[in-house]
């Protein structure tokens, strides 16, 4: 569906920037980043007067790699579960499950779960100036995303100007209800999303898609506490709208490291494998590891992946997710190297021989796998050349010193393309240019064997930031289709 330009629509840069700072929600995020709203901002980023633009062959790009990721995610599964019964190498359940409690294990390994994978799929794509990558890196791959909401809310204002955006203005909530009608076999679904404290910066956001889906009659949606989904032998139910309702799919927006933290959890689970309720996405913690991107690099697990992706997806993937290694503490044999890294020149046997790499040769990142609170929103993050030699050997210590309990990983660096993007400077009460670099956020939902590119948020922050994430010096906006785009 396109969008239609019936809305009044100012014709200046600046008049659509007031336009939009005056009609988007500005409680879509209650933070951003752990930063408040600047107190002369009504909206925590920055606005642009229209979607951040991306070329046609950028978009085609998006679009196709969402059946790669999804090839993925179900080749990872089985891979786990071939490690778990023996059918592949031990190392990889070993690594999956470092730091995890047993509830979490027995949870992840039960048959009635076995299939599932993630049903809304989302990667954190930048846009590079390299050539090996050809100009576009996957950092990470979130299977609990947040900012379907945030992206839904802003391509709904940026269509009342009559902007078209990548999978449309409405894409976010079609996708949404799509996925799960499939999950439920439901025309008109009862969803609970439920949201933990942890997460409760998003709560604004899932709070508008909840109400989107339900206005757009796609879905009886509500957005609620754990403590709010009432438990009985037959049944979840929640207080709706419209009454009490039995819920057919509860989406889980909130991550397994927290699990514990969760009341009612053990019910909600407990009703999934007896067939009461489905659960998304599943309780496998090793879809929230980004030690996955090291496993699909290892080379003796190669045969596996191209058994399991094809060929084809599967060069296309190991191309887009960086060179990543698992900061593994344990003594090699004498004449083992870690593969494919190198320091000074040499084939790295012993960590300690990245001490010494001058700030040009630090073209890393090191950060938690998953499974901790410093694995999301950039936290816990560190790249090696913004790094004094000593912090550098600090930040090696420290990933190698929590292994047992919170893997980290060493990451190839890539650095982010320059953009111009257009903002309203509230002080000067102008737009203006920022140079900066920008991370892309596709947002796909498996409806079947398919994965639907339903809509991209761009988050842009100013050319001398390494890290790419939401701050108030950012500018965030869904992005367009346009012969000059990036």
């Amino acid at each position: 569906m396109p969008c239609s330009a019936n809305v009044l629509a100012p014709a200046s840069p600046l008049e659509r920037a007031r336009y939009i700072t005056e009609h988007l929600s500005p409680h879509l995020f209650r933070a951003v980043a752990g930063e408040a709203a600047p107190e002369a901002a009504q909206i925590a980023w920055r606005i642009t007067p229209e979607p951040f633009p991306l070329s046609p062959a950028t978009v085609a790009r998006l679009h196709a790699l969402g059946a790669d990721l999804l090839r993925f995610y179900r080749a990872l599964n089985r891979l786990y579960f071939q490690s778990v019964h023996g059918a592949a190498p031990a190392f990889v359940r070993e690594y999956l499950e470092f730091g995890k409690p047993e509830q979490i294990i027995r949870l992840q390994r039960q048959n009635r779960f076995k299939q599932d994978t993630p049903c809304v799929i989302r990667p954190d794509i930048v846009l590079t100036e390299g050539t090996i990558d050809d100009g576009m890196i996957a950092a990470e791959l979130d299977a609990v995303p947040g900012g379907m909401g945030f992206v839904g809310a802003m391509g709904e204002t940026y269509c009342e100007l009559g902007f078209d955006q990548v999978g449309e203005f409405d894409g976010i909530i079609r996708g949404f209800a799509a996925m799960a009608r499939s999950l439920t076999g439901k025309e008109r679904p009862v969803i609970a999303i439920v949201i933990s404290k942890e997460s409760e910066d998003y709560r604004g956001e899932m709070l508008w898609l909840a109400s989107a889906l339900d206005k757009a009659g796609l879905a009886d949606a509500v957005a609620v506490k754990p403590e709010e989904v009432v438990f009985t032998e037959e049944a979840l139910v929640v207080d709706a709208p419209g009454g009490r309702r039995k819920v057919d799919l509860l989406y889980r927006f909130f991550e397994l490291f927290d699990l514990l933290n969760i009341p009612k959890q053990e019910l909600f689970f407990y009703a999934a494998r007896h067939k009461r309720v489905k659960i998304t996405p599943p309780a496998k913690s090793f879809f929230e590891e980004k030690l996955t991107f090291a496993l699909l690099h290892h080379p003796t697990l190669e045969p596996l992946w191209r058994r399991e992706m094809g060929d084809d997806a599967y060069q296309r993937v190991v191309k887009i997710f960086p060179q990543t290694w698992i900061l593994d503490p344990r003594p090699m044999p004498p004449q083992a190297v870690v593969l494919g890294l190198t320091a000074e020149g040499r084939p790295l046997h012993a960590w300690s021989q990245l001490y010494p790499l001058s700030k040009s040769e630090r073209a890393y990142v090191v950060k938690p796998s998953g499974f901790s609170e410093l694995s999301w929103g950039s936290k816990g993050v560190y790249v090696g050349d913004d790094l004094t030699r000593d912090e550098w050997m600090a930040v090696l210590d420290g990933g190698l010193a929590v292994f047992d309990k919170t893997p980290h990983i060493l990451q190839r660096f890539h650095k982010g393309r320059r953009v111009q993007v257009p903002y309203l400077d509230v002080a000067a009460g102008d737009v203006k240019t920022m140079d900066g670099r920008v991370r892309l956020c596709p947002y796909y939902f498996v409806a079947g064997d398919d994965a639907t590119l339903s809509g991209v948020l761009a988050t842009i922050v100013p050319a001398d930031k390494r890290l790419i994430h939401g701050m108030s010096t950012a500018v965030m906006a869904p992005c367009m289709v346009s012969d000059n785009g990036y």
